[in-house]
């Protein structure tokens, strides 16, 4: 509520600040954001008592740290309100009105706290699948229009600084920027939920040194992080089935992030399965778990224990079953006698079960070395690791490749691979970009994908009845 009074507050005062266009920061607005700024601090103390008392068993550093962002999460919401009006009041007076600005006000107050909302009201079902839906589509609008309003202030400070360019004052600029800048946030973020359907086919080529008997080569279609839940579901499945089965594989292979943390987020579960068990290849699917293959509340991306419900949701795995996906927990299996195939535990998803996960060495140690093994894991971490162990290829996700821009540039420098392909002596690793989405519903910096991966091997040893 404090937020709500707040915002309209500023929104009703906003008619004077028009007059100070020109001088873009008037003392009236000084003199509201003052009053804001005062407020915010009591709200803070408020935020901490109320949080104290309501998820005292939630972990503690996810929870102080919501708390400490949500005043900044405020503020900037009230600086873009703040330049949204003073544009739309530009344009026409038809904005100016108290009536209209009140509506808006409410309009954007509903979508900026529906990441709070969603969090919160869980029933009816259908109310908050709304709101986490509507949450989700606002997450990636709201990031570019902060970039937007943020880059297009910045230049504003830079002209006025070193050109003073006399046409930066006037009405009619400020009004133009303001048009550009708001089709190029439309613009951005429809392109982006457009994007995210687009599910791309990525091949790769890739030479094994080891001979396989009977088998010149084998065609695995690799796919990760689909997130099956509020924002992914049948639709996405038939994509991909489709998508699949045209490759006409003999391995599939999901490294993670099957689920989107929340199994109830799946809207028709068991139509989804059974689409997935339309999935055709020679030797069958498997999958290793992800990060947020487990169940666990998210709020704006933080993730919260909730000490009545265990992570490890028995209905996940019922899913893979039913969906005939053969889930590899730190396991090996033997396929047809030709090579090996090992899925690795996640270590977010150990970490938080207080699990452990076995070595890559302690994986292969076993493991007949003549033949080709390939190692499936969520996280393309210890690559050094895999291929000492002598894995001949390792087949990994997580990363999205950013998903959004500049987010790809970010995971850029955090992975040494993270996204496409990359050879480790003579391990060759591959990293998908995702099938799916986390969060906000668009790509706009990269693609949803499925890998279809030839991997070669050197001429096959004749069989007898060949050399005869």
């Amino acid at each position: 509520m404090f937020f709500c009074q707040k915002l309209l507050f500023a929104v009703y005062y906003s008619s004077s600040m028009n007059q100070c266009i020109k001088k873009s920061y008037s003392e009236h607005a000084a003199v509201i954001y003052g009053n804001a700024i005062y407020q915010f601090k009591k709200y803070l103390q408020r935020s901490i008592l109320l949080t104290a008392y309501c998820f005292p068993r939630m972990e503690v550093s996810h929870t102080m740290l919501a708390i400490f962002l949500a005043p900044l999460y405020i503020l900037i919401n009230i600086y873009i309100v703040r330049w949204m009006i003073l544009w739309m009041a530009a344009c026409t007076h038809f904005f100016q009105t108290f009536a209209f600005r009140a509506c808006f006000a409410g309009v954007y107050i509903f979508l900026s706290t529906s990441l709070l909302t969603c969090f919160l009201i869980r029933k009816p079902p259908a109310l908050h699948r709304f709101l986490k839906n509507t949450a989700n589509y606002f997450q990636g609008t709201f990031l570019y229009i902060l970039i937007v309003i943020v880059t297009t202030d910045l230049c504003r400070l830079l002209l006025k600084h070193t050109l003073h360019p006399a046409w930066m004052y006037s009405r009619k600029a400020f009004v133009v920027t303001g048009a550009v800048c708001t089709l190029l946030i439309i613009g951005v973020s429809l392109y982006g939920i457009f994007n995210q359907w687009n599910i791309k086919t990525k091949t790769y080529d890739v030479k094994i040194d080891k001979q396989v008997k009977g088998m010149d080569s084998l065609k695995i279609v690799l796919l990760a992080d689909i997130h099956f839940g509020y924002s992914i579901g049948e639709k996405h499945a038939g994509l991909l089935v489709k998508k699949i089965n045209a490759e006409d594989p003999d391995l599939i292979c999901i490294a993670g992030d099957i689920f989107d943390n929340e199994y109830e987020g799946i809207k028709n579960p068991k139509k989804t399965a059974a689409i997935l068990r339309s999935l055709k290849s020679r030797y069958g699917v498997y999958a290793c778990w992800g990060n947020h293959d487990l169940s666990e509340p998210i709020l704006a991306g933080f993730t919260f224990r909730n000490a009545k419900k265990d992570y490890d949701d028995p209905r996940m795995r019922n899913f893979l079953e039913s969906a005939n996906i053969r889930l590899l927990d730190d396991e090996t299996v033997l396929i047809d006698k030709r090579f090996s195939l090992t899925g690795r535990k996640d270590p977010s998803r150990c970490r938080k079960m207080s699990d452990t996960r076995k070595d890559p060495d302690q994986l292969t140690a076993c493991l007949d070395k003549t033949l080709p093994i390939i190692f499936m894991d969520h996280q393309p971490g210890q690559l050094d690791e895999v291929a000492a162990a002598g894995a001949d290829l390792d087949l990994c996700g997580h990363t999205h490749d950013g998903q959004l821009f500049p987010l790809n540039i970010i995971t850029g420098l955090i992975w040494e691979n993270s996204c496409g392909y990359l050879k480790k002596g003579t391990m060759h690793n591959i990293v998908t970009s995702g099938a799916g989405i986390w969060g906000p519903n668009m790509r706009t910096a990269t693609n949803s994908e499925i890998c279809s991966i030839t991997v070669h091997f050197y001429p096959a040893r004749p069989n007898s009845s060949d050399s005869s």
